[in-house]
């Protein structure tokens, strides 16, 4: 079975199957009981119900840190030929993480794939629900009733004003239409580069320290700020080391998200 691109309107789909995100018609086993995951949010969110189900994850797949599973390389070069030779029931991905033509790869090795499209809290929530409904079709874990509780409400008012770097040389920054863009905003925190159309915008060095941010997040990761590479370029602007799980992940993280992104972060000193 051949997959259009990520961007492409969705092939026939047939009546009676679900669809994933992209609208691809999903004719797997249910319920899965072979499962691998290209996506470390979707691995940790499988591993809070399953874990025995899943077979092999990317090296990218942290959580849960006691995950003792096959690892078939990153998220942007996942092993297809090994995946393949697993025999999943179900293999999930994601239309930001994973590329168009590993998911095409797997389809046409006969291999169900079940795509996610994230960019605001509200859709991972859901897009996480349709997964265990549709894909899985496990019951949905308690845990994602409260994310839904925590994130899915009215939007709080602005408190302050941040910008979120995730890398260096060149600078970028997280820009409008993106998962961590909508979360910072469901804090009550305004993201300065939010009217930028890129989504991951290259930004100048002296203008993200001059655009008026209360702080500048820095996550460890995809970029590994850490505080001996990274607050030292700002001369302006105080910088705040995050967990990079927190901001960019939309399984149970989600939870820990709320509890630890509100509370008070202690400034890193400028540089």
């Amino acid at each position: 079975m051949t997959s259009p691109p990520h961007d492409a309107p969705p092939g026939p789909r047939r009546d009676g199957d679900p669809a994933d995100d992209l609208g691809h018609p999903y004719a797997g086993a249910r319920p899965a009981q072979r499962v691998v995951s290209l996506v470390p949010s979707l691995t940790e969110a499988i591993a809070s119900v399953r874990p025995e189900a899943l077979v092999a994850a990317t090296q990218w797949c942290t959580h849960p840190g006691d995950l003792d599973v096959p690892r078939v390389r990153g998220t942007k070069n996942p092993d297809t030929k090994a995946i393949a030779a697993l025999a999943p029931d179900l293999v999930v991905a994601n239309k930001e993480e994973n590329r168009e033509l590993d998911v095409r790869r797997l389809r046409d090795a006969g291999v169900p794939v079940w795509v996610t499209d994230v960019e605001t809290v509200p859709q991972g929530v859901a897009a996480i629900e349709r997964l265990f409904d549709d894909a899985l079709g496990w019951e949905r874990p308690a845990w994602l009733a409260e994310a839904r509780r925590l994130w899915c409400g009215p939007v709080p008012p602005v408190s302050r004003r941040v910008a979120v770097a995730i890398w260096r040389d060149p600078w970028m920054v997280v820009g409008g239409r993106t998962f961590t863009g909508d979360l910072v905003r469901r804090l009550g925190w305004d993201n300065v580069f939010a009217d930028r159309p890129e989504r991951y915008p290259a930004v100048d060095l002296a203008d993200l320290d001059a655009a008026g941010a209360d702080a500048v997040l820095l996550p460890d990761e995809p970029y590994v700020f850490t505080a001996d590479d990274g607050p030292e370029a700002f001369a302006r602007t105080p910088t705040e080391l995050v967990s990079g799980r927190l901001l960019t992940w939309y399984g149970p993280s989600l939870l820990d998200a709320a509890r630890l992104l509100s509370a008070a972060v202690e400034p890193t000193p400028r540089g």
